[in-house]
């Protein structure tokens, strides 16, 4: 039975897979369960297969085998009622639109009140005060990467998609971005799930880390991060930061080995 539209969904991916129609298997047979208002993050090495899962999540690839619900609904449904919202490497945004007309245009396709003053702050948030009427060409990768990530927090999405978001940004913007963003999923109870190849970045924004092997991906560990929040850029210095970090390299460093072996012997 489908759950409250109002409140944040779980994903429930079973058996989820994908084999490419060259014959690249990408991902493996998943069983994965992301809890509603949780954030999870996904680790792996490069070209794991991590986007693809992410990509299958949002209904933009189509499993290979297996289903995926979202809130007990299929991940089309879900866009369909602007119930998630996708923001990837690549910021995509229009060329001819501002900073503001594109985070106002997803409002509008979304089929909700653009609200100035809630675009104004979203702006001021990711650091492009003083750019809203600028177009994308104007603005480095970076900051055309912070209005993308503003255009997906603008709809109030009740299942937020991040692929590498803060990829393209310096390192002092991205400490920043990862102390405030939180605020915003975790005060709406927003299911969050993000790609990324920081380990100190999935430690620092999730509540769990999923860890996938060298492709094509399969679970290789789920780390719970009981750590208390907010949390702040000091604290990956302390001990308890460094332990479920360096359980996380471990753990990657167990997948890439699975796939360096022959697969007879896997």
């Amino acid at each position: 039975m489908p759950a409250d539209p109002s409140l944040p969904p779980d994903v429930v991916c079973t058996g989820v897979a994908k084999t490419w129609a060259s014959g690249v298997e990408a991902v493996r047979p998943t069983d994965l369960h992301f809890a509603a208002g949780q954030t999870t993050a996904l680790v792996g090495p490069s070209g794991c297969g991590k986007s693809t899962l992410l990509r299958m999540i949002a209904g933009l690839e189509s499993p290979s085998a297996g289903r995926i619900e979202i809130g007990g609904l299929p991940p089309a449904e879900t866009a369909k009622a602007a119930g998630l919202a996708v923001a990837f490497q690549d910021p995509s945004l229009l060329p001819w639109r501002s900073v503001r007309g594109n985070i106002e245009l997803a409002l509008s396709l979304a089929r909700k009140a653009v609200d100035a003053a809630a675009v104004d702050d979203l702006i001021a948030l990711v650091g492009l005060e003083g750019f809203a009427d600028t177009r994308p060409a104007e603005l480095s990768g970076g900051m055309r990467q912070r209005a993308a990530i503003a255009r997906a927090l603008a709809t109030g999405p009740r299942l937020l998609l991040l692929d590498e978001p803060f990829g393209a940004v310096d390192e002092l913007t991205r400490q920043q971005l990862a102390q405030d963003l939180p605020r915003i999923w975790e005060a709406r109870g927003t299911t969050t799930i993000l790609v990324t190849h920081s380990v100190t970045e999935a430690v620092m924004l999730s509540d769990r880390v999923v860890v996938l092997s060298a492709r094509p991906a399969e679970v290789v560990a789920d780390i719970a991060v009981p750590l208390p929040r907010p949390r702040a850029p000091e604290d990956a210095r302390r001990p308890e930061f460094g332990d479920l970090a360096d359980a996380v390299f471990a753990a990657v460093s167990r997948g890439v080995a699975l796939r360096a072996r022959p697969l007879a012997a896997q």
